[in-house]
């Protein structure tokens, strides 16, 4: 079977992979998205689908609920710690906005919303690690330490090892980010502490790589080498950050590379050992395509079109809400066909807007298509599709003293409206509206209209997008529906395709 790298062309950041039930199972971030922490299942490496969900919400406050200005975005679930230990699935992640770390269990890794501990603090960047009997948890960013689990793994031993393990190179030493992300591995007597690094501007590369700590016990020093420094000629940005997988005799590195506004994009690496220490890559390069010794099982794909004529208010695997959803404001059922969008908070903008339904997108090129009644809006609601960042870019339809707009509105500039009740053939029963998102092309978005779903219109200013941090999460569609001036208004959405 051959492997084409990048693995998967769509956001799938700080990956955790396990093997059990005769699966491949691996962790994502998806942060403020709700439900979050995915789970993805795989035969072959290669091909992985969504399964289940760690958690439904974090909490209900204002930061879920998008009031009051406070929200959740470049926060709540991070870099999942995964593993399986006497025989049940374990899971920990630490929310910033909580200033809590949480470590979720079930019996079932395919059955979604698990049960949760909770531990004051913030473990950043945790990783398992089973040795001599005893669970710990390795985390820190340069200052790294280590802290004994009790025996049920629902809390921090208070008598147990708790203590810094080292301290790794800084800003005198020309590191900028200094090690996190840590992932923790026994093999061959030695513990393994794997991290991302990043070296200043002037130092090696100034790109992320991969480094590795190792030792005989957690009492004695570790020694530390850099173990994989390589960009796939992708515009200096290092592939790094994720995890190593055993297969048989085989092992492969899963590390993720930021790329562009479509996120952060993970690639399967061949590994081998040296002297106990791991290597990644083919003469420290990745392979662009590779062949695997396995059997190809083709999974349902990550990213798809959806009708919603869905029987019951089940949200399908491939959607995530922005930030807690209202349950009682979205339906598939109140009218079939249709998802169904009503409005009950008010919102200044698409960033605290409630309901917002997200997909991932795909690089090179993600084109989403949706069909929408808007015959339901109240004066000044705004309903649409959304290329969504923190520098956003929306199109859609508002309504003002009985006529109706087009509007497409950027974070960055002032919106634009055109009265579509003057066009020709207009009905605001039937009305579509396109983003066409193109990452290969200086990664730039468009938005178009239609009037009979056939042939479609440029409006507004395409989108210069771009991946921030205060967001930290790659571009997304979201189906949207709010208001502005008074609730009790909805919108009927049905259709959305997705193309390349």
């Amino acid at each position: 079977m051959k492997i084409n790298n990048p693995l998967l062309n769509m956001d799938m950041p700080d990956m955790d992979v396990i093997k059990a039930n005769g699966y491949f199972y691996m962790v994502s971030t998806t942060m403020f998205f709700t439900p979050g922490a995915p789970i993805l299942r795989s035969k072959d490496l290669k091909n992985w689908e969504i399964v289940s969900y760690i958690f439904e919400k974090i909490e209900d406050n204002d930061i879920y609920e998008l009031k009051n200005k406070k929200n959740a975005y470049g926060a709540c679930q991070w870099a999942t710690s995964l593993a399986f230990h006497n025989g049940k699935f374990y899971a920990a992640f630490v929310c910033n906005d909580m200033k809590k770390t949480y470590i979720f269990h079930s019996d079932d890794i395919e059955k979604s919303y698990w049960e949760r501990f909770e531990i004051e603090g913030i473990y950043h960047d945790m990783s398992f690690l089973f040795w001599e009997d005893k669970a710990y948890l390795v985390y820190g960013n340069g200052d790294i330490y280590i802290a004994e689990l009790n025996e049920n793994l629902t809390g921090i031993n208070k008598n147990g090892l708790n203590k810094q393990l080292f301290s790794t190179p800084g800003k005198s030493d020309g590191i900028m980010l200094r090690c996190e992300g840590c992932r923790a591995y026994v093999r061959n007597g030695f513990i393994y502490l794997t991290f991302i690094e990043w070296p200043a501007e002037g130092e090696g590369h100034f790109r992320r790589r991969q480094i590795c700590y190792r030792s005989k016990s957690i009492n004695e020093d570790f020694e530390r080498k850099i173990i994989f420094d390589d960009d796939m000629n992708y515009k200096n940005c290092g592939i790094a950050q994720g995890c190593f997988i055993e297969v048989g005799s085989d092992w492969y590195a899963m590390l993720f590379q930021d790329h562009g506004a479509v996120g952060r994009i993970p690639y399967l690496i061949p590994m081998k050992w040296e002297n106990n220490w791991p290597v990644i890559g083919v003469d420290d390069k990745t392979l662009a395509e590779f062949e695997i010794d396995m059997q190809e099982e083709v999974t349902n794909p990550i990213v798809v079109s959806d009708s919603f004529n869905h029987g019951e208010n089940k949200l399908p695997l491939q959607f995530q809400w922005n930030h807690n959803p209202i349950n009682d404001a979205w339906s598939f059922t109140e009218r079939k066909g249709y998802l169904r969008l009503k409005n009950k908070q008010l919102a200044s903008s698409i960033m605290d807007a409630r309901n917002t339904l997200t997909e991932r997108t795909v690089t090179p090129k993600s084109v989403f298509t949706i069909e929408g009644d808007f015959s339901g809006m109240k004066d000044r609601d705004y309903a649409g599709l959304v290329a969504f960042m923190g520098k956003y870019g929306t199109i859609g339809l508002t309504k003002v003293s009985g006529e109706y707009f087009a509007v497409s509105t950027q974070k960055e500039r002032a919106e634009i409206r055109q009265n579509v009740s003057e066009i020709q053939g207009f009905n605001c029963n039937h009305f579509w509206i396109r983003i066409v998102f193109d990452f290969e092309n200086d990664d730039t978005a468009y938005f178009f209209y239609s009037v009979d779903g056939e042939d479609f219109v440029s409006y507004g200013e395409p989108l210069k997008m771009q991946f921030t941090l205060d967001v930290f999460v790659g571009y997304r569609i979201g189906v949207f529906s709010y208001a502005t001036k008074e609730l009790g208004g909805m919108t009927d959405f049905r259709n959305l395709d997705f193309s390349t």
